[in-house]
């Protein structure tokens, strides 16, 4: 089961009280066509609407990128959140109280404390935010005048100041919250009394996607021993390894306009100067090199991320080693390459420094293109020893790619080191000879792929509650080795609550059945289902007469081998009469 500990009962309740149609109309423009309701995908680009909302059962399709699910599938998608989370905003929407059960004691006291520390650090927030205006917060000032921040970034980005090591302290303290409580959070800190752990600083508040404040980067603003960005520890809430700065308005940003990429920054100064000039789709990582959980919510609201770290030798170590990890996401990668060692914010303030950096980003390099650059940046190509050294760090990389995509850059590199392309080739491992062996005849795939297209449609239209159904039939006897499924299929009461039981995005079988497009039938859909039926049924009945005749040849009693034959006859009978009575239930 896949109901996270909630009854299928209370997760029916709640889907119905939060109609599928009204919570995506939230996100998407939609159109009613018929029964169904139409609008462009929010999970990708498009000019043609492709994507239905089934309204009756409860269910949302793409026809383009596939995406599908129930309500609280869409929820968990468009706002980058867990089952959890998403169940708690739903009921929240429907006035309904998340059941909470004996069992569930640590979750319930992990919880507590969670929203606790969320409400620490909104208070903390504001209360930072407030003092950035105060006449105490001179040094914050001038800086953010240096900086050319204006009020607007101020606004959206929070940006606060600490205004003592002690004072924020003292205000929390005064709205009841007790010394453990401020430390658990990450606003506080205790050596030899509790202290504000971004004491005297330009604060940064950090935002998780549903504009929760989580944590804070602060900026030391004068000389100073310390390091001088400090981030939040790690707390019940703050998790640094997924921590994205900019996350909140980047994907208020989608739901607004949508969003074809994601420009990543090395950090916040970057991201609020990027939205400054335009560039509203720049988030930073905070501090670490990037992580897999990073990419993972990088994915969730975009499929391709443009490169922009700093031009010096550190920002090119850190996007190396960034390609990787966004690639091992299946994300599709570009990388800007800063000129002179500058960073966006430098080059943002160059004369025409907006138009230098939308040139950037419209000239991104594919991955294949940057590494090949590096890699000639690094050598003399003029000495055989360092274009040796060249071809073999090319391939090195190379190989971390498809065949098609190999083949596609060969010339390239061919051209930048005068290398026969067979020899790269031979280099990558790739087989150059001929191949002279016949090629398989189609038939048994395509009557393979045939009869799953059969059982698919059979088992589609028998979920979907379609009135033209054979209920006699048994699906057990008709279909091999999905007795689990069919029994799934048939006791399930409503379309939608099949999300509740299996993971259906996850599981290409149920994928196919849930969103099969009954309108690509050419013929009526009931005349199909029973051309389906008959072709399971007749490959079930030839392959039982294949079996009695190979009893046959083997056989020699007589009377075994009479019988025998009067079963196989019996068969050919009932396929030339199509009858189904063997699969009745």
């Amino acid at each position: 089961m896949n109901t996270r500990g909630l009854s299928p009962e209370w997760l029916d309740e709640l889907k119905r009280k939060n109609d599928i149609v009204s919570v995506v109309s939230k996100y998407v423009s939609l159109e009613q066509r018929g029964s169904k309701f139409w609008g462009c995908c929010p999970f990708h680009h498009e000019k043609t609407p492709s994507f239905c909302v089934d309204q009756y059962e409860g269910l949302y399709h793409c026809f383009g990128c596939k995406e599908g699910g129930d309500v609280i599938t869409f929820v968990e998608k468009m706002e980058s959140c867990d089952f959890q989370e998403a169940i708690t905003r739903l009921a929240e929407n429907a006035k309904m109280q998340v059941p909470h059960f004996s069992t569930d004691e640590n979750v319930m006291k992990m919880k507590k404390e969670k929203d606790i520390a969320l409400n620490i650090l909104a208070e903390s927030a504001k209360h930072y935010h407030e003092n950035l205006y105060k006449k105490e917060a001179r040094p914050a000032q001038e800086y953010i005048k240096q900086r050319g921040f204006t009020r607007h970034e101020l606004e959206d980005f929070m940006i606060g100041y600490s205004l003592s090591w002690t004072e924020l302290i003292k205000f929390l303290q005064s709205k009841g919250y007790t010394k453990d409580q401020l430390i658990m959070s990450g606003v506080a800190q205790s050596k030899e009394g509790l202290y504000d752990a971004m004491g005297e600083r330009l604060v940064f508040p950090i935002f998780n996607s549903f504009g929760e404040c989580i944590g804070f980067s602060a900026r030391v603003l004068g000389k100073t021993d310390f390091a001088k960005y400090k981030n939040t520890p790690e707390t019940i809430v703050f998790k640094k390894s997924k921590v994205i700065f900019g996350i909140h308005l980047l994907k208020k940003l989608k739901q607004e306009k949508g969003l074809k990429n994601i420009v990543l920054v090395e950090g916040q100064i970057d991201v609020i100067s990027m939205h400054r000039w335009g560039f509203k789709n720049a988030v930073a990582f905070l501090g670490t090199a990037l992580t897999n959980e990073h990419a993972r919510e990088l994915k969730k609201l975009a499929d391709e991320v443009i490169l922009c770290f700093d031009g010096d030798e550190a920002g090119i170590k850190a996007t190396l080693r960034s390609i990787d990890i966004l690639r091992n996401e299946n994300l599709s990668v570009k990388v800007v390459r800063l000129e002179n060692g500058k960073d966006p914010d430098e080059t943002l303030k160059e004369e025409g420094g907006k138009e230098k950096m939308q040139k950037l980003l419209d000239n991104a390099l594919p991955v294949l293109d940057y590494y090949i650059e590096y890699e000639k940046s690094k050598v003399d190509l003029k000495k055989p020893d360092e274009k040796a050294k060249f071809v073999t760090n090319i391939l090195a990389r190379l190989k971390g790619f498809s065949q098609p995509e190999q083949e596609a850059y060969l010339p390239k590199i061919r051209d930048v080191c005068s290398v026969p392309i067979d020899v790269l080739r031979r280099n990558l491992g790739i087989n150059i000879m001929p191949t002279f062996e016949k090629e398989d005849k189609p038939v048994l795939t395509s009557r393979i792929n045939g009869n799953k297209r059969a059982e698919t449609f059979v088992l589609a239209s028998k979920l979907h509650k379609k009135d033209y159904v054979n209920q006699k039939i048994d699906l057990k006897k008709l279909i091999d080795g999905r007795d689990k499924e069919i029994e799934t299929i048939c006791s399930v009461p409503r379309l939608s609550m099949l999300y509740d039981i299996v993971d259906v995005e996850a599981d290409e079988f149920w994928k196919d059945i849930v969103h099969f497009n009954f309108s690509s039938v050419k013929s009526s859909e009931a005349q199909y289902y029973s051309e389906c039926l008959w072709t399971l049924a007749e490959e079930k009945l030839k392959n039982k007469k294949e079996g009695l005749m190979e009893q046959y040849k083997r056989s020699q009693n007589l009377e075994e081998r009479r019988n025998l034959l009067i079963s196989a006859q019996l068969i050919d009978k009932k396929i030339k009469e199509k009858n189904l009575e063997d699969f009745y239930a």
